[in-house]
């Protein structure tokens, strides 16, 4: 007996199922170029899908308890004013510290600032880029679990930081010396 070659879905209707799923914007351009190849197609539905997955997963609001990244206590966390002094005695510092977050990166997250007392900011990102922060979470007191040290920071980097937290094309040019400041990385922050 001949094993007849059934189709699940034609050509046309996947395209238009894609079209849907995506947007279109990406998508387009792909049948356009491999409209010939139907396997090709597939492959790329698959990306499709791993890839609206990812992007349909939120980010938890910031709650008292939730945790971002590694689980974390506040057990033996510093204040911030402490973490100063402690890369004053050396160069870097391991462990937890507390404090108010100021801004997060209104782009997707990926950063967040922590007030310091003498009004200046400490930048935290996030180990291997692993985990991002709610836009919520300005204004709520933290615990840090991580790696701080001094760092000079490039006028290209604090540029760019000015652009994702919204600035003006203005208020990125007057940026033109590089700045000396706290880095901390962290692997987990927990919400006080």
């Amino acid at each position: 007996m001949l094993h007849k070659e059934t189709k699940l879905i034609s050509p046309a209707q996947y395209h238009k199922v894609v079209t849907f799923l995506t947007g279109g914007a990406v998508f387009n351009w792909f049948f356009a170029n491999f409209g010939q190849n139907f396997y090709m197609k597939h492959i790329l539905l698959a990306i499709a899908v791993l890839v609206s997955v990812g992007a349909a997963a939120q980010i938890k609001p910031a709650a008292k308890g939730v945790t971002y990244g590694t689980k974390t206590t506040k057990k033996g966390a510093v204040e911030v004013a402490a973490l100063k002094q402690k890369l004053d005695e050396t160069s870097s510092f391991t462990g937890k510290v507390k404090g108010k977050i100021t801004s997060v990166c209104e782009k997707k997250g990926c950063w967040m600032k922590l007030k310091q007392e003498n009004g200046e900011d400490i930048r935290i990102t996030f180990k291997d880029y692993g985990f991002f922060m709610p836009q919520d979470i300005v204004g709520k007191k933290v615990v840090l679990d991580g790696v701080a040290k001094m760092t000079v920071t490039s006028v290209a980097d604090l540029q760019h930081y000015a652009e994702d937290a919204g600035k003006s094309k203005e208020e990125i040019a007057k940026i033109k010396e590089p700045k000396k400041e706290i880095e901390f990385i962290a692997k987990g922050v927990l919400v006080l």
